[in-house]
Formats: structure tokens, C-alpha cells, sequence
């Protein structure tokens, strides 16, 4: 009698094979970010399921954070961070301390996805002009060298996908006068999947997913619509950081996306449960014509 273990590995597989066939060679951005990329288990297990997606037919391409790992160094080197109103100011000198340190990341998210067999390529938003910026401010407060994306030119993405790399970017740019800012990883990871008409864009975080009460653990929105999404904001059912992530989904599924997945990166394999199974354990946001697809009871 075969083992009711590998026989449940089967399913697993089965349950998976619709969605390898209908995303094949489709365009997923995922936003890596918070503590799964800090904890060394939960980092690896990211880099496989990305590694995955790539070896099943997907087309991923991976955009990072690295805001705990900047805070670190610049105490590191002496220096207090600051923030206003929740981002942090970056002077000159943290600008320069922030870029070493996501080129450093980067190069270790090259480095793991490589040590899995995939051709791997780390660049910044500099690189082949893929992200130009203006100057940012918070409520007409200076908050240094930050910037707002105005525009993607994503060919070097285009030409490393078609030349099978795995492109991982790390969220700097440029503006008009070539200056260096350091942009929001969320707002990469946005404006890259709708420049590059992605079939899905997933955040890894530190929460479950969207809640209709966030004081009700039971309360998890498996699927909802932009609509609904916008909703929720608007009815103040959801505060703090998610409004500003609900905005970016929101955003990314009206500049073309299709489906966007806000995802906690510290279960481990979440991106795989999200996308290869029916129920999923994220939230996943919806353009309005898409059917909800993943999360029906079975």
C-alpha cells in the first residue's frame, strides 16, 4: 500500500497544475520585503518558491526593500535615522549608505538564487533608465532624497527576461539630472508590474492579508474586488500601513495588472500556497473582471 504521505504530495501537485498552465509564461512581480528578509530560513524559502515559479514557466522578477537592513547600518556608521511622517529623510550621506546597502542585498538575492540553479541579475532602478524620479515631499515637508517615479523605461527588464535571467531590482533611481533618490520598494514593485503588463504582483509582508475587522483574526478577505478594495478604505475599516499598500494595488490593477496578492512572508512557502492552491492564504485583490478564481470552496 503506498504511503498516504506521498500520495498527498500527488494532489499537492495536481492542485497545482491548472495554475502552471494558465500563468506559463506570464509576467509576476513579487515585492520581497520585511522579516522575511531578514530571518536567513525565511529568505531561503522566498528564493525557492521565486526559483520555482521561474523553473515551472513563470517569468518572475523580484523587487526589494531593505529598510531594517539601512536602519542597522546607519546606526552602524553613527548616524540617527529620522522619519517624518513615517518616511524616513535621507540626507546625502544616509543616500549613500542606503545605496551600498541594497547593492549589498542584492547582490545576496543573486547569489542564493544562483546557488538554486537560475541565472540571476541584480540592478537598481539606474540601471538602463529603468526608474526616472522627481523629488518627493510629506505634507511640504523636506524629506531629502526620495523620490516619486515618474516614469518606467523597462527594456532592461524586456531584454533580461528574454534572455532567461531572473531580474531582482533594488528600488533607486534617478532624476532628470541624474541624481541618485531612494524610492519606496512598494512603489517600485508597483510601477515595474504595470510597465511590464504583469499578470500578478505579490507583497511579502508582515501581515496575513486584508481583514474586514483587523480585531477579527477570523475576519481574512480571501479574494475581493478593486471596488471593494476601495471601499474598505474609504470606510475606514482598514488604517496604518495598509492604506497606503491598498493604494498601490489599487493603482497597479487599474494600470493593467491582474491580479495582485498581498501575501505574509513569514509563513513559509506563502507565495507558493497563494498561487498554486485553491484556497490560498493571502488576500488577493481583483481587476472587476476578473473572476474569483482561487479561493471558491471546494
Amino acid at each position: 500500500m503506498v504511503n498516504q504521505k506521498y500520495l498527498d504530495k500527488a494532489e499537492v501537485l495536481i492542485e497545482a497544475l491548472p495554475y502552471i498552465q494558465r500563468f506559463n509564461r506570464k509576467i509576476v512581480v513579487v515585492k520581497y520585503g520585511g522579516s522575511a528578509m531578514v530571518d536567513n530560513e525565511l529568505k531561503k524559502n522566498v528564493i525557492e518558491d521565486v526559483v520555482l515559479l521561474k523553473l515551472v514557466g513563470f517569468k518572475p522578477i523580484i523587487v526589494h526593500g531593505g529598510g531594517k537592513e539601512i536602519s542597522r547600518w546607519v546606526g552602524k556608521v553613527g548616524m540617527e535615522p529620522h522619519f517624518v511622517n513615517g518616511l524616513r529623510v535621507t540626507d546625502i550621506e544616509t543616500m549613500e549608505v542606503a545605496e551600498m546597502v541594497l547593492g549589498k542585498v542584492n547582490k545576496e538575492l543573486v547569489a542564493l538564487v544562483q546557488s538554486l540553479g537560475v541565472k540571476a541579475v541584480g540592478i537598481s532602478g539606474k540601471d538602463g533608465g529603468l526608474l526616472k524620479v522627481t523629488k518627493r515631499s510629506s505634507d511640504g515637508e523636506d524629506i531629502g532624497f526620495v523620490g516619486d517615479i515618474q516614469e518606467v523605461t523597462p527594456k532592461i527588464l524586456e531584454d533580461l527576461l528574454e534572455k532567461d535571467f531572473l531580474p531582482i531590482v533594488c528600488p533607486i533611481g534617478m532624476d532628470k539630472d541624474f541624481q541618485t533618490y531612494n524610492i519606496n520598494a512598494d512603489d517600485a514593485a508597483c510601477a515595474i508590474a504595470s510597465a511590464m503588463n504583469a499578470e500578478k504582483l505579490a507583497f511579502l509582508t508582515d501581515i496575513e492579508g486584508v481583514y474586514k475587522d483587523p480585531d477579527d483574526p477570523e475576519s481574512l478577505i480571501s479574494e475581493l474586488h478593486v471596488h471593494e478594495a476601495q471601499e474598505l478604505i474609504t470606510q475606514g475599516h482598514v488604517g496604518g500601513g495598509m492604506i497606503p499598500k491598498l493604494h498601490n494595488c489599487i493603482s497597479a490593477i487599474c494600470e493593467g495588472v491582474n491580479r495582485v496578492h498581498i501575501l505574509d512572508g513569514r509563513i513559509p512557502h506563502s507565495l507558493l500556497l497563494e498561487i498554486f492552491t485553491n484556497k490560498g492564504i493571502g488576500t488577493a485583490i481583483l481587476r472587476e473582471d476578473e473572476e474569483r478564481y482561487y479561493h471558491e470552496d471546494e
